[in-house]
């Protein structure tokens, strides 16, 4: 099995298997906007390309690097209708909406100055450590580790070429590019929360078109894993929100509203996939997500006991969402493909292959999903693995003109 308004006045306070039908390429499809709202997408017509970036701390970063080197050169980077992205797999989608406007598209459709625009710092930034940095600083009274992930973010990560710190208000517009969906969850009410050009979204809540958020917001909240980068506080104006529902057992949703607490995407859905398969005609998704872990003697203190329900927790989570994604794909309800980090590349039909399996591509699966430094080789070895794997599953399950590829980095290859 193989596995894409203006900003207004409002003030936010933030706290420091595969199957396909017919081969397509994205380029060939009709331009549609985005849909106008969330909720609309359980009615949208299905058009156009989607690409999810799953979590997996730094580790995930890499590996959708590669996978967006591999769509840009096959000039698909340009048509992609929605990105969605969480965790990990956020910093690089943060990276590439914040600087979208300055990507170079050739006729072909390729953008020259990826490299330089994107590449060169998702990985600048992945060789440094934060994670723990950011727990220690959070110890310090009246100092989060959220609001500190928040402030290296909009820093070093999504400052704009003019050193202003980006905003939701600077993702590309409509028909100008992608629809960025940066995931998080909401710990109030259990729900997934969006963070994208139309602003703040929690089904239970409703939305809150207010665009003057900075991105590194968006990207501290979708990376916040518990216990120790949760939870991030953001602040709002309950009057602001718009289209809130009216939820049974809900009566406190606008003192919710007012003091938001947010988390990893990861813990509701870690590969972000909810707003792309219900009106994507094409569904591609790259997982960094970690394996699932055997043991063979589960810890029997208390706190040992409740870590290992929790993984298991999430693990079944992740497993019901790829079962529904496999399923949907091989009913041909969309076309699109899965690859995941744990993937034997030697599954897929495409030839020649970039590379087989060994030793090397196996032990990446195992690399720490923290957000702690890496250094070259690991960082170009991840980055290879996401462009290997999505060259294979593309060629196999959505386009099999496509000619093979080679190694971004193949100094490094395997």
């Amino acid at each position: 099995m193989q596995d894409a308004s203006k900003p207004t006045s409002a003030s936010v306070v933030t706290e420091g298997v595969t199957a396909s039908k017919q081969a397509v390429s994205p380029a060939d499809e009709p331009t549609v906007a985005a849909s106008p709202g969330p909720r609309s997408e359980w009615s949208a017509p299905r058009n156009g390309m989607g690409l999810a970036l799953s979590g997996g701390g730094f580790r995930a970063s890499l590996f959708g690097l590669g996978t967006l080197w591999r769509l840009n050169e096959l000039g698909w980077l340009k048509s992609l209708r929605r990105i969605t992205s969480v965790s990990g797999g956020s910093l690089t989608a943060g990276v590439l909406a914040a600087r979208w406007n300055e990507l170079q598209f050739n006729a072909a459709g390729r953008a020259t100055n990826f490299e330089q625009v994107a590449v060169s710092r998702v990985r600048a930034f992945c060789s440094t450590t934060l994670d723990w940095k950011a727990g220690l600083c959070g110890l310090i009274p009246f100092v989060t580790a959220a609001g500190v992930t928040r402030r290296a973010y909009d820093r070093r990560l999504v400052r704009l070429s003019h050193r202003r710190v980006a905003r939701l208000s600077d993702l590309p517009a409509e028909n100008a590019g992608p629809d960025f969906v940066f995931y998080a969850t909401c710990f109030q009410t259990g729900s997934s929360f969006r963070f994208s050009r139309d602003g703040l979204y929690d089904w239970k809540l409703g939305t809150l078109r207010q665009l003057d958020i900075s991105l590194g917001t968006a990207l501290a909240a979708s990376a916040a894993f518990p216990p120790f980068l949760s939870p991030l506080q953001v602040r709002t104006d309950p009057q602001k929100w718009v289209d809130k529902p009216n939820v049974k057992g809900l009566e406190q949703a606008d003192r919710i509203r007012a003091r938001l607490f947010l988390g990893d995407g990861g813990v509701y859905d870690n590969m972000g996939i909810e707003a792309l398969w219900r009106n994507m005609a094409c569904v591609l998704v790259s997982d960094a997500g970690a394996p699932f872990a055997f043991v063979r003697s589960p810890w029997r203190n208390w706190p040992g006991q409740l870590g290992r329900v929790r993984d298991i927790l999430i693990e079944q989570t992740r497993a019901l969402r790829k079962r529904m994604l496999i399923r949907d794909l091989q009913a041909k309800t969309y076309e699109g493909a899965y690859w995941g980090i744990n993937t034997q590349i030697g599954e897929y039909t495409a030839t020649p292959p970039i590379c087989t399996d060994g030793t090397t591509t196996q032990s990446l699966a195992r690399i720490s999903t923290r957000l702690r430094a890496m250094d070259n080789r690991t960082q170009e070895r991840l980055i290879n693995w996401g462009y290997a794997l999505a060259d294979a599953a593309i060629r196999t399950h959505v386009d099999a003109a496509v000619t093979c590829g080679r190694f971004p980095y193949p100094q490094n290859a395997f």
